[in-house]
């Protein structure tokens, strides 16, 4: 071991301590494929999803002070879409979420999806455990946006809080997705616009005429004047997954990892490329991988 070059182990030791920088190490290794020895650990976790420009980071900061002032320790996993050509990513959730970074008790991290389909990466989970490990209390998963492939995001999170506007439209296509089915909690964000009470009694109307066992609660806040975060802190900290969650999250953790399999397979660039030309086929291609 190179000189000054610490182990994976004394990084443990030093990030439960407290070492900013040894977690954000560990974290660093974890995304290069590294995988961690780690005691079982039961974290706490809330994922958050929603379609783009509802506020959710906003909402999230939020969340983070009213947590942060009840002592807990706050880790925020904010996923940020990769461009499908470089793969780089605009990391800027920090920029517009409020309390980030603020103090030794919140600690927040930016992640490409590196063209993981589903917009997580299986990462998520050895992530959250050594969060959980070195003693944060309250892990909460941003994803990119709401879609179809949103649902994946119940693979990493204990309770999913879907977060809207007061445009109808962006509901609907919630509900097609079938997110809107997944969420413990729904929020209607900027409360104080026009057409947010109308949505959200759409969509109690609607969640009243589902099979469901159990209905999300529908909370009406308003982020930038932190109007109702206090009921909503409250409505996340007691709910919790369905029983029959449990085995859509294991098949959502197969699939990513699958997934993840296909994207990091030695050769794959030689496949595709010999796809490109159309010298084999996409079973020639799956088979060889």
């Amino acid at each position: 071991m190179a000189l000054g070059v610490k182990s994976s182990t004394e990084l443990l030791e030093s990030a439960k301590s407290g070492d900013r920088r040894s977690l954000a190490r560990l974290l660093t290794l974890i995304e290069g494929g590294e995988e961690l020895v780690l005691p079982n650990v039961s974290p706490w976790t809330l994922g958050v999803t929603g379609p783009p420009g509802v506020g959710k980071s906003t909402l999230i900061g939020r969340l983070v002070s009213h947590w942060k002032g009840s002592g807990e320790r706050v880790a925020v996993l904010a996923v940020d879409p990769s461009s499908p050509r470089s793969g780089g990513a605009l990391l800027a959730d920090r920029m517009r979420m409020e309390s980030t970074d603020s103090g030794e008790s919140v600690y927040f991290r930016s992640l490409a999806t590196r063209g993981h389909p589903g917009g997580v990466s299986y990462l998520l989970s050895p992530m959250i455990d050594l969060l959980s490990f070195c003693g944060w209390s309250r892990i909460v998963i941003e994803t990119v946006g709401s879609g179809q492939a949103e649902t994946r995001v119940v693979a990493f999170a204990d309770r999913v809080m879907m977060v809207d506007g007061p445009d109808r439209g962006d509901i609907i296509q919630a509900e097609k997705a079938g997110i809107i089915e997944l969420a413990d909690i729904i929020a209607i964000n900027k409360s104080d616009k026009p057409g947010a009470s109308r949505a959200a009694e759409s969509i109690r109307a609607s969640l009243d005429l589902s099979s469901s066992e159990s209905v999300p609660e529908v909370h009406l806040v308003s982020a930038q004047n932190s109007i109702g975060i206090e009921g909503l802190v409250s409505a996340i900290e007691k709910c919790s997954s369905p029983p029959w969650r449990n085995r859509l999250r294991i098949t959502e953790r197969l699939i990513s990892k699958w997934d993840s399999r296909l994207i990091l397979s030695e050769g794959l660039d030689d496949v595709l490329d010999e796809l490109e030309t159309g010298s084999i086929t996409l079973d020639e291609a799956l088979d060889r991988l």
